[in-house]
């Protein structure tokens, strides 16, 4: 991370502050094997899939960051435990029927993600009601691929592809068509579709997490485990033709986040183009003060995420990526201004969304190494 010592501090204060506002005092645990993460608000049992995924990452950049500081305040593996400690934690939740008794349908002891995740909402049922997000179970393989890269134990990526696997052909429609399809949401069981359209980003997403678990997966002596269902993803996307980035902050952050590992391909470097110059419209035309007090900040941060990434990645210069930068921090301190009124089932997903905006650490490529999908293993 280019910055100077001091500016690294002050970032990384701000990083564990927002981050303790989720997770609570974890820097006063004495011993982080016994650390169980508090219930946050908006989640079933204080548990919430997507914001779960950005706290493991999260941990692991505070793993990195303190490791190459030499911080004072205690051994930077801390951090990998509080990860780990959350991964359990939510699987224990999330992997579980809503009552707790059992786990989900599929799921065993051995393979205890068999049966997917819940994404974690409040209400059982209706329009928001508890389910399975496509989304939100690939950034919870991206979280399970970064914790096994920074602790080197394959475990963690071999959890991420039993969920894949699991998971994978409820969120599909017609495969073996000519013109296959995905869809948004599916039963907390996985037994049937709850929201048919397909999600915009979701076959591109879905290509490039299970791409870079099969690397994983490959370097660590699994082999090719995901070839079928990454295909799958390509089919999808082939049918779709060109990806068309929506004009949605998180939808440009996050796409900007999945482009990274494939940038030395033209595709990738095309669909990063269109994001910034869709980005630079949104800021041009002010779309970020639109809503004022009353947006919705996380929104935003991913896209300061995504800005964040690609910068790191592909070293841009010139103007746009200047103006792109100073526009991802005019936000980031609005928002540290109080500018904003975050209701408080938002606060947790806000305040990690926040913190990877600030320090995007664990998810920039190569952050703890050579990538095994950069190198062809």
């Amino acid at each position: 991370m280019a910055l100077e010592s001091t500016e690294i501090q002050t970032r990384m204060e701000r990083f564990e502050s927002a981050m303790e506002k989720v997770y609570g005092n974890y820097r006063d645990v004495s011993d982080p094997s016994v650390w169980t993460p508090p219930p946050a608000p908006g989640g079933h049992h204080g548990r919430y899939l997507w914001t779960d995924a950005f706290g493991v990452v999260n941990f692991l950049t505070l793993y990195k960051m303190h490791s190459e500081l030499k911080a004072e305040n205690g051994y930077p593996e801390r951090y990998l435990t509080f990860a780990e400690r959350l991964v359990d934690t939510v699987h224990d939740v999330l992997g579980r029927t809503r009552d707790g008794t059992s786990r989900l349908p599929g799921a065993t002891d051995s393979e205890p993600l068999a049966g997917g995740l819940r994404i974690g909402k409040v209400h059982e049922t209706g329009s928001d009601g508890d389910g399975q997000y496509h989304h939100y179970l690939t950034q919870w393989m991206f979280a399970l691929n970064r914790l096994s890269m920074a602790t080197g134990n394959p475990t963690y990526n071999r959890q991420a592809y039993s969920l894949g696997k699991a998971i994978h052909p409820h969120f599909f429609v017609g495969l073996g068509t000519q013109s296959p399809r995905m869809v948004w949401k599916v039963a907390m069981d996985l037994s049937h579709t709850l929201v048919s359209s397909e999600g915009n980003l979701d076959p591109l997403d879905g290509f490039v997490t299970f791409s870079l678990v099969q690397a994983s997966a490959k370097k660590f002596g699994d082999g090719e485990v995901l070839e079928e269902e990454i295909s799958n993803y390509k089919k999808v996307s082939d049918c779709r033709g060109r990806h068309h980035p929506s004009p949605d902050f998180l939808d440009l952050g996050m796409t900007l986040v999945l482009v990274q590992w494939f940038y030395n391909e033209d595709w990738a470097a095309a669909l990063a183009s269109r994001c910034c110059d869709i980005l630079k419209s949104l800021f041009d035309e002010g779309y970020h003060l639109k809503f004022g007090s009353r947006r919705l900040a996380y929104r935003e941060f991913g896209a300061c995420l995504g800005i964040e990434c690609f910068r790191a990645t592909v070293g841009p210069d010139g103007e746009l990526y200047d103006y792109l930068k100073e526009i991802s921090d005019a936000m980031i301190e609005q928002y540290s201004d109080g500018g904003t009124q975050t209701p408080d089932d938002l606060k947790p997903i806000t305040q990690v969304m926040f913190a990877s905006a600030l320090i995007p650490g664990a998810f920039q490529a190569g952050f703890f190494g050579p990538e095994p999908i950069k190198i062809g293993t």
